[in-house]
C-alpha cells in the first residue's frame, strides 16, 4: 500500500480475494458461445484468442518467477545482496490483477471496435510500426510520467507502493495501484490502437508487443544480472535501447535516477543516468565469491507440494503446505515434471538464507517425492543422489549438511552413517538433527507429566526420547508389542522399570510417530489429550477439543534473513528441528557428526539453540 493512498488505489475486485477470476467468466463464456454458435464466416478468431493470450501471460510471468527465484538462491550474480521477507511477498501476491484488467479491457475493445475483429495472423508492417511507436511516443511519455510519479504528491499516494520493494523480483514489475495501471495501459495501448485504426494490426503484432513488454518488465526487475556483455561490445549503441537488471535496480535504491522504461536513451538525454550504472553492471556480471557454510537437504513430499517450493508459486510457498483443490487441474504438468526429474533429475537449490550476515545457507532438494522413499527399488538411486549432494557440499567447503525429511532413516542409509562408511575422511559434518528433535519434544511435554504413551515406530528419535524420559522417572507406555520389544532391546536394563506394555489408551500425553495415530483411536480419547509428534510428518487432526503440536520445530530469530517461504506445513518463520540443528551445529563450530547411532547431548543442543535466538513453538 502507498504511504498515503490516493483515489483508485485499490483494485475493484479486491474484496473477492481468490475468487477474483470470476470477473472474467462472463466475457469468456460470451466469447466461446459466440464462436460456437455463429456461422463459420462470422466467427471472430481474435476474440476467441484473448483467453489463450491471457493464459500465455500467466505462464510467461510464472516462468520468470521460477527462473529468478532459482537464480537468486544459487547465483553469484546477485545485484543486491539482501533478502526479501514475507511482507514483500504478501504485498506482491496480487501481481495477476494486471492480467485480469487487461483481459477485461481487451474484451471490451473487441466488443466496441470493429477494427479489432477478425484480425489477420500476421502483418509485417504492423509489427514494425508497433515497435517504432514504442521506441518513440511510449518510451518518451513513460519517462516523463515516471518522473511525475516521483513528485512527492503522486509518489506518496501511488508510486511508493511499487518502491516499497528495494530488492525486486520479476513480479515486482507489475505491482502498482489500480490508477497507475490505468495510466500504463493507456501508454502501452498507443501502438495497438494506432495499428488497429490504420489497418496494419494483426494477432501476431499484438501478441508480440505485449510479450515484449512483459519480457522486458520481468527482465529489469530480476535481482541478478543476466544480459551478457558481448551484446554491448559488439553493438555499443544497444546500451541506449535496452536496459539491464542492474540499471533498473539502481532506480529502486537511488530513486532519483534511471527513470527510463526499457530504453536508457531518455536518461542519457535528460541527465538522469546514474553514473554508477556501468560499474554495477560489470560488478554484478562478474559476480561475487561466496562461501557456503550450511546445506539442508530436503525433498518434495506430495505431488502438489512441488508447487509450494519457493521457486514455483510464490503465494503458495509463503504459507504452510495444505492441499489445494485447484492444483488438480495442473496434474498433467505435475506428472510431466515428475517424469523429467526422474529421468534427468539432480539435486537443485530452492532457497538461500543468511544468519547474522555471516553464516551462508542453502536448501537443496532431492528430486524425489515421499512415496519414492518407500519403494525398495528406488533406495539405491536415492542414496546415490544424497551421496552426490554430500560430495558436492564437500567440494564447495560446506561445514555442515543436515538431512531433512526422509533423507535420513535406518532402512535407507543407517541414519546417514552409510555415507561416513563410504567416505570416512569427510570434512563436511553430517547432521541428522536427532538431538535437537528430542530436545524439542521433551520441552513440549507439559510439566508434571508422569506417564506418556509412545505410539509409532521405534526410530532413533523415539529411542532417544524414551531413554531420557525413563532416566527422568517418567513412565513410557506402548501398545504395539513388536515395537515395545524392539525398544526394550535398545535401552539399558536399569531403565526397563519405567517402560511397560499397555492395553489402555487413556493417556493425557501421546508421543506420536509418522502414520501411527489412527482416526478411530483419536475419537475414543478424552478431551484435552496432547498429541506431540516426534517424526518429521504431522498427525492428521480429527478432534477440535484436543491439543495438537507441530512437528519438532523452532521459531527462528530476526538474525536469520531472506526467509519468505514456509518449510512444508510449518508456520511462517518456523523451521524444523532437523534444519535448525544444522545451523546451530555450524554456529557452535562442533566437529563431530550426528548420524548413525550418535545423538548429541540433548541439553547442550537445546541450550545452544536458545542462546542463538531460536524459540519453542510447541502447539500448532
Amino acid at each position: 500500500m502507498a504511504t498515503t493512498p490516493g483515489p483508485l488505489t485499490s483494485w475493484p475486485w479486491q474484496k473477492l480475494g481468490s475468487f477474483k477470476y470470476v470477473v472474467l467468466a462472463p466475457w469468456v463464456a460470451h466469447s466461446i458461445y459466440s464462436f460456437v454458435t455463429k456461422d463459420p464466416k462470422d466467427r471472430d478468431l481474435t476474440n476467441l484468442l484473448i483467453l489463450p493470450y491471457l493464459l500465455w501471460r500467466l505462464v510467461h510471468h510464472q516462468a520468470w518467477i521460477t527462473l529468478a527465484r532459482h537464480q537468486t538462491a544459487k547465483s553469484k550474480h546477485r545485484i543486491l545482496d539482501k533478502g526479501i521477507e514475507f511482507e514483500q511477498v504478501d504485498r506482491e501476491r496480487n501481481w495477476d490483477d494486471l492480467i485480469l484488467l487487461n483481459g477485461i479491457l481487451f474484451y471490451m475493445a473487441n466488443l466496441i471496435l470493429n477494427e479489432s475483429k477478425n484480425l489477420p495472423m500476421w502483418r509485417t508492417d504492423g509489427v514494425v510500426l508497433s515497435f517504432l511507436l514504442h521506441m518513440g511516443p511510449v518510451e518518451f511519455l513513460y519517462y516523463w510520467l515516471h518522473r511525475a510519479l516521483h513528485h512527492h504528491f503522486l509518489y506518496s499516494r501511488y508510486h511508493s507502493h511499487h518502491h516499497s520493494s528495494i530488492v525486486t523480483e520479476p513480479i515486482t514489475a507489475v505491482v502498482h495501484p489500480f490508477a497507475e495501471h490505468i495510466a500504463y495501459f493507456a501508454l502501452f495501448s498507443i501502438p495497438m490502437v494506432v495499428t488497429l485504426f490504420n489497418g496494419t494490426a494483426s494477432i501476431a503484432s499484438l501478441l508480440l508487443y505485449i510479450t515484449y513488454v512483459d519480457f522486458m518488465n520481468n527482465l529489469g526487475h530480476c535481482n541478478f544480472e543476466v544480459v551478457p556483455k558481448w551484446i554491448f561490445d559488439i553493438f555499443p549503441f544497444v546500451k541506449y535501447l535496452m536496459y539491464t537488471p542492474s540499471f533498473h535496480s539502481l532506480h529502486h535504491t537511488q530513486f532519483r535516477t534511471n527513470f527510463s522504461l526499457f530504453m536508457p536513451l531518455y536518461d542519457y538525454m535528460y541527465g538522469t543516468m546514474d553514473i554508477s550504472s556501468d560499474k554495477l553492471y560489470e560488478t554484478s556480471l562478474k559476480g561475487r565469491p561466496e562461501t557456503l557454510n550450511v546445506v539442508h537437504l530436503t525433498h518434495p513430499t506430495t505431488l502438489e507440494s512441488l508447487y509450494h517450493l519457493r521457486p514455483v508459486i510464490a503465494s503458495l510457498a509463503s504459507g504452510p503446505y495444505a492441499p489445494k483443490w485447484y492444483l488438480w487441474m495442473l496434474r498433467p504438468v505435475t506428472y510431466l515434471s515428475m517424469l523429467l526429474t526422474w529421468i534427468f533429475g539432480s539435486t537443485f537449490t530452492i532457497e538461500r538464507n543468511v544468519f547474522d550476515d555471516e553464516l551462508k545457507m542453502q536448501t537443496w532438494a532431492i528430486p524425489r517425492f515421499s512415496f519414492h522413499y518407500f519403494l525398495s527399488w528406488h533406495k539405491d538411486a536415492i542414496n546415490r543422489l544424497i551421496e552426490k549432494a554430500i560430495l558436492d557440499a564437500e567440494q564447495r567447503g560446506v561445514k555442515v549438511l543436515s538431512l531433512g525429511l526422509l533423507n535420513q532413516g535406518e532402512e535407507l542409509n543407517k541414519n546417514g552413517e552409510l555415507y561416513l562408511q563410504k567416505h570416512p575422511n569427510l570434512k563436511v559434518r553430517i547432521v541428522d538433527g536427532s538431538g535437537l528433535a528430542v530436545g524439542v519434544v521433551l520441552n513440549s511435554i507439559p510439566q508434571g507429566t508422569k506417564q506418556v504413551l509412545l505410539r509409532g515406530r521405534t526410530t532413533k528419535t523415539a529411542i532417544a526420547i524414551s531413554r531420557v524420559l525413563c532416566q527422568r522417572g517418567i513412565q513410557v507406555a506402548m501398545i504395539d508389542k513388536n515395537q515395545f520389544d524392539r525398544l526394550k532391546l535398545r535401552l539399558p536394563t536399569e531403565l526397563w522399570s519405567n517402560l511397560f506394555l499397555s492395553t489402555n489408551y487413556n493417556y493425557k500425553v501421546w508421543l506420536v510417530g509418522e502414520g501411527a495415530l489412527k482416526d478411530e483411536e483419536q475419537r475414543q480419547l478424552p478431551e484435552g489429550t496432547h498429541f506431540i509428534p516426534f517424526s518429521q510428518f504431522p498427525p492428521k487432526r480429527v478432534r477440535s477439543d484436543c491439543i495438537y503440536y507441530t512437528t519438532p520445530a523452532l521459531r527462528i530469530p530476526k538474525a536469520l534473513e531472506n526467509v519468505h517461504s514456509c518449510e512444508n506445513w510449518l508456520p511462517r518463520r518456523v523451521m524444523s528441528a532437523w534444519r535448525v540443528a544444522g545451523i546451530v551445529h555450524a554456529l557452535e563450530g562442533w566437529d563431530e557428526h550426528e548420524c548413525g547411532d550418535t545423538v548429541l547431548d540433548v541439553d547442550k543442543v537445546w541450550t545452544a539453540s536458545l542462546r542463538h535466538g531460536f524459540l519453542p513453538v510447541a502447539r500448532a
